[in-house]
């Protein structure tokens, strides 16, 4: 599996292009906010030959689905995500107000047929990724896990040297802290993690922080 880490909008965040040898391909969490970070995401797809079969959200915070009606609408998709944060879409431009921002797009609530659950699996091409559910920093925090390379996309849950912040009206630290120390802290020590923000980690070098 090939994972190719474009960082978009002001926050910025980690957008994940993944795909294998039969180039149809994932993107997780796009965060484009600009017109120009678009034409960027669209401009590596098409480059590359890539074929877009999955649209995947860690989360609903907004800065992680920015790009989501972009990506729908150029590659006819629907997002797929847990639908326990399906109210951080609903009340966008409330949220975001709460931050001083304002965001004039308009991004659809996740589908039922879309949502993911913990133990779900999603298949492109010839990969599969495993879904697990990690509240905490949201409700609805998944991260996405490829078994067979060791590779995990961990959204907002788990970053380099620490976790997701739990500040937020619906987050809950002792709920993200068990799920860590409990569904990732007993992976593969060498499995390489690819965060929502920021530079890339390993379970082992995090070990050192949660257990």
């Amino acid at each position: 599996m090939n994972v190719k880490c474009l960082e978009f909008n002001f926050l910025p965040v980690n957008t994940y292009v993944l795909w294998d040898e039969t180039k149809e391909c994932a993107v997780i969490d796009p965060g484009c906010f600009y017109k120009g970070e678009n034409e960027k995401l669209a401009e590596f797809i098409s480059t590359n030959g890539l074929e877009v079969k999955l649209l995947l959200n860690t989360h609903l915070h907004f800065d992680h689905v920015f790009g989501n009606m972009f990506v729908e609408q150029t590659y006819g998709l629907k997002a797929r995500a847990n639908d326990a944060d399906n109210p951080w879409i609903e009340n966008l431009q409330q949220r975001l107000s709460a931050f001083g921002l304002h965001y004039d797009g308009k991004v659809n609530p996740i589908l039922p047929e879309n949502v993911l659950n913990e133990g779900d699996v999603i298949r492109f091409g010839n990969t599969e990724l495993h879904v697990l559910h990690i509240p905490g920093h949201s409700p609805g925090s998944l991260v996405f896990l490829n078994r067979k390379e060791n590779v995990l996309f961990s959204g907002d849950v788990l970053f380099q040297n620490g976790m997701g912040r739990t500040d937020f009206p619906d987050g809950d630290g002792p709920a993200l802290l068990k799920g860590i120390r409990t569904k990732l802290m007993t992976l593969d020590p060498y499995t390489t993690v690819f965060p929502g923000h920021g530079p890339a980690t390993t379970i082992g070098q995090e070990k050192r922080s949660f257990l």
